[in-house]
């Protein structure tokens, strides 16, 4: 049962023809090991089994799939909408490149370069950059491409 009530977002996006957004959910916790028997095999620094975290976040996990299920579609962005004891909730904003309303708009139409297809599996979101540690700033003048 949800304890939470799912209300409209406000967002910063038009909303207009060919944009859609989709609510995904993702599981909650960290991440376990796929290991036989809990049998982890090499030096003790990579046992373990239980106390393992993904190093990217649940949101951009959630965009991933929402983008590998709608091929078509191009994913711009997500947020948070709400969560329960075992599952995340998020909504992902997705754009239909090939509709005549995206590509006649000069401010969205940049999504329909070819050079923008999945970009939320290459971590180039706003989820997606922070867990590459790009930033601007002082505190990142050392990273070097995808690295943290």
């Amino acid at each position: 049962m949800l304890y939470f009530i799912f209300f409209k977002q406000k967002t910063a996006y038009e909303i207009k023809q060919g944009i859609c957004i989709y609510r995904t959910r993702v599981k909650r916790g960290g991440r376990k090991r796929l290991a036989a028997k809990g049998i982890c095999y090499g030096k003790p620094k990579t046992s373990g089994v239980n106390q393992l975290k993904f190093q990217r976040s649940l949101q951009s996990v959630a965009e991933e799939r929402v983008g590998r299920a709608c091929g078509g579609l191009r994913v711009l962005n997500s947020y948070w909408v709400g969560q329960d004891a075992v599952y995340k909730y998020y909504e992902v904003i997705c754009v239909d490149t090939a509709h005549k309303a995206i590509r006649n708009d000069p401010r969205i139409n940049w999504i329909c370069n070819p050079v923008h297809k999945h970009r939320e599996l290459r971590g180039l979101t706003s989820a997606g950059k922070k867990n590459r540690g790009m930033g601007k700033g002082h505190n990142y003048t050392k990273v070097i491409g995808s690295s943290r």
